[in-house]
């Protein structure tokens, strides 16, 4: 018996198998009302989601969704605010 994910855990899955996403993907995909919003908290999980802005070929602009590996200085970043008390 399969178990049911949540909307965000099946996303998250998703964005960790490397798969890309704009706002509408997610929308229709999963059923996120607010995609933004459920980006940010899987962030705030600690996945680190990259957010690329892409211009199409008749001008409209989009943004694309995906995960990778954190640079360092993100990294460091984090851990100092951390480290001051700051999180």
């Amino acid at each position: 018996m399969k178990t049911k994910l949540s909307k965000q855990a099946r996303l998250t899955q998703a964005l960790l198998e490397g798969q890309n996403f704009t706002a509408k993907q997610i929308t229709a995909r999963f059923g996120i009302a607010n995609p933004t919003a459920t980006i940010s908290d899987i962030r705030f999980s600690g996945v680190p989601v990259f957010t690329n802005h892409k211009t199409l070929e008749d001008g409209r602009k989009i943004t694309v969704y995906r995960t990778g590996r954190a640079p360092r200085a993100v990294v460091a970043a984090g851990y100092r605010a951390l480290s001051m008390g700051l999180v």
